[in-house]
């Protein structure tokens, strides 16, 4: 399978275009890796209204990153060919017809920004979306920390989707939970869960011809707002932690009745 990656650039991302990469059913025509410029680091940093907890939010999830994937990363041979653009600049008409042009079987993003070209409809159909976020029950901004804040452990996990011109809007075509441990920190909650994704990911794209429609998820949800996570949202989410979030969780879990997620039945190891 002949693919194109849209992604962004930090360590999370490495990771993700590299391993998939590797995978000897997938054939990476070229990787764009947009820049880091907006991200949540950057922008935590920048405002002069953060908190140190904020700082020290941001400052925990790079370096956790970083233990978490650096050893691998050192040992993928990097068959991504990774091109690295400005963030937004995967809309500009040159870098969309140099796309068109390499005709991939499917576009496979993750984490780019938001599309706004022709690309949604030369490949339709053809292009595919994940959602760290357990949709339609959380959208928008932070959809893996707000559960956690809400006391639903249960509702971290990504959704795959066919993209189209709305935000996380697609049709669903698979959803996976994370898996959660005792001692576990948000951070290393979702570094578990991306590289769960990534694995994922891989199996929706070499499977991509036998996946299956299933039943859509319905719900009102939660939509949460880059504005949302300030300095109270973070103490808060800390505050779960420290009052046994993830021990409560797992001695619970068992009793409790979870949402549906969607299951492609298509999808093969």
């Amino acid at each position: 399978m002949k693919i194109i990656i849209l992604t962004g650039g930090e360590t999370r991302h490495e990771f993700f275009r590299k391993k998939i990469a590797s995978d000897a059913r997938i054939s990476v025509l070229t990787t764009y890796c947009e820049g880091a410029e907006k991200s949540l680091e950057n922008r935590i940093k920048l405002n002069k209204e953060s908190s140190e907890l904020e700082l020290q939010h941001v400052q925990a999830r790079t370096q956790a990153e970083k233990d978490f994937f650096e050893v691998s990363l050192t040992s993928i041979n990097d068959l991504s060919n990774a091109h690295y653009i400005a963030k937004g600049a995967i809309n500009d008409e040159k870098l969309v017809q140099d796309i068109i042009n390499k005709q991939p079987d499917l576009l496979v993003c993750y984490a780019s920004s938001l599309i706004r070209s022709e690309l949604l409809t030369e490949f339709e159909g053809r292009f595919l979306n994940v959602h760290l976020g357990l949709s339609p029950y959380y959208r928008g901004v932070g959809t893996n920390i707000w559960p956690l804040i809400n006391n639903e452990p249960d509702m971290v996990g990504a959704t795959f989707m066919y993209i189209d011109a709305g935000i996380d809007t697609g049709k669903i075509i698979h959803q996976i939970r994370a898996d959660i441990f005792l001692g576990d920190s948000p951070h290393s909650i979702g570094n578990r869960l991306i590289t769960k994704m990534t694995n994922t990911y891989a199996d929706i794209i070499a499977n991509f011809d036998n996946l299956t429609n299933e039943k859509q998820p319905i719900a009102a949800g939660k939509l949460y707002m880059q504005k949302d996570f300030d300095s109270k949202a973070c103490h808060k989410l800390y505050q779960k932690f420290y009052d046994s979030l993830i021990e409560k969780f797992l001695i619970s879990r068992d009793q409790k009745k979870f949402p549906y997620i969607v299951e492609n039945r298509g999808i093969k190891n």
